[in-house]
């Protein structure tokens, strides 16, 4: 009788361990993964099945005024409502331990939510994104040519038309007309608005800058070139155009798994 219950006992704390340990390994960060300019959650397709298939919780939200929410598109929408877009996903999600990646313009949008909730962030990721600093707008953060050709749309208070996906260094035809269909406009004041941050960039979390090289955009390469040798930053490339998540998404799905470990 005392043999029976020593194993009964042994075989209750051997299955509590192993649902422990169970718990342990499935226990990962959570990814919101944040589109840039005339994009929409729809681009993560890929990274976010792979990121999934990987057993990571995977949110790729549409930002106000875009993508499904293009109904919604009005002179109001400005880079803070993108910023709250966020910080509202994750705090009614109770998210914790995220690691944030913003693609293109979300490179602003992600800095803006780590201004505020550092406590709930893991990492920052700026997936070939502009890096907008305090007091700066995107318009104003971009070379000076690139400032004065969004300058003429913005001062008529007009929104931003989609541009090709071309542009965007897609080049495969049915990924181009798959794109193409799905790109919305801009809100204007979103790239007009100015950033006002409380605490320095990126709020003293991790930073890791993956840049697009195959080419990287010029509005964006004059500021990442400069973090290769910054010690505050993780410089990567990928050899594809700026839209990674589309052209390249298994290598890129690889690297954000590695970052998240």
């Amino acid at each position: 009788m005392k043999n029976t219950k020593k194993i009964l006992l042994f075989l209750i704390l051997t299955f509590a361990v192993q649902i422990s340990s169970a718990q342990v390994k499935t226990e990962k960060t959570t990814f919101v993964l944040v589109h840039g300019a005339w994009h929409g959650g729809w681009c993560w397709k890929d990274v976010k099945d792979n990121l999934i298939e990987e057993k990571f919780t995977t949110y790729t939200p549409s930002l106000s005024g875009m993508g499904e929410h293009k109904h919604n598109l009005n002179d109001s929408i400005s880079l803070r409502t993108h910023i709250l877009d966020i910080i509202n996903l994750i705090v009614l999600e109770d998210l914790q331990d995220v690691v944030l990646v913003g693609h293109s313009y979300a490179g602003s949008v992600i800095t803006g939510v780590a201004d505020s909730i550092p406590e709930r962030l893991n990492k920052l990721i700026y997936l070939d994104a502009m890096l907008v600093h305090n007091g700066e707008s995107p318009i104003t953060s971009e070379p000076r040519a690139e400032q004065l050709k969004k300058k003429k749309i913005f001062d008529k208070n007009k929104h931003f038309d989609p541009i090709s996906s071309t542009y965007f260094g897609v080049s495969d035809s049915l990924q181009v007309k798959w794109v193409n269909e799905r790109l919305t406009a801009q809100p204007y004041m979103t790239f007009g608005q100015q950033l006002n941050l409380k605490h320095n960039f990126g709020n003293n979390l991790p930073m890791v800058y993956i840049a697009c090289t195959n080419p990287q955009l010029l509005v964006l390469k004059d500021r990442s070139d400069k973090l290769k040798n910054n010690p505050q930053w993780t410089y990567l490339t990928l050899n594809t155009g700026h839209d990674a998540m589309i052209t390249m998404p298994d290598e890129l799905s690889e690297m954000l798994v590695k970052l998240a470990k």
